[in-house]
């Protein structure tokens, strides 16, 4: 499985970087900063996963699941954010979000996501 990571903050880039690399058979292909840093990379770079923040630098996370759903539709999107409101939760399920983690709470969740993803 191949996990492109959309966080602007770099010490939670590099913990879920370390979260995929635990994971048999995953592995971190890519990161971004940005809304649209991420929609020109995540194309090219074959990811099935794409786990991203809302906030990020530049754009949101909801304006990557939206630029990408439609071009990319077997993209398999997780948010991972310090903003989970049940209203963002219902907005990234709308999006397609398969897993919506709070950042503070359920980050191991969000590991547990990733390696039933893997198999």
């Amino acid at each position: 499985m191949r996990v492109f990571l959309v966080e602007d903050s770099p010490l939670l880039r590099g913990r879920v970087e370390a979260i995929v690399a635990s994971i048999p058979g995953a592995e971190s292909v890519g990161h971004a900063a940005g809304a649209d840093e991420a929609i020109a990379a995540i194309p090219s770079s074959r990811a099935d996963v794409v786990v991203l923040d809302l906030q990020l630098e530049q754009g949101s996370g909801f304006d990557v699941m939206r630029a990408l759903r439609e071009s990319a539709p077997r993209l398999r999107f997780y948010v991972l954010t310090n903003f989970a409101h049940e209203a963002y939760r219902r907005k990234a399920q709308e999006l397609g979000a398969r897993g919506f983690f709070d950042k503070s709470r359920e980050v191991d969740l969000l590991r547990e996501a990733l390696a039933a993803e893997s198999g």
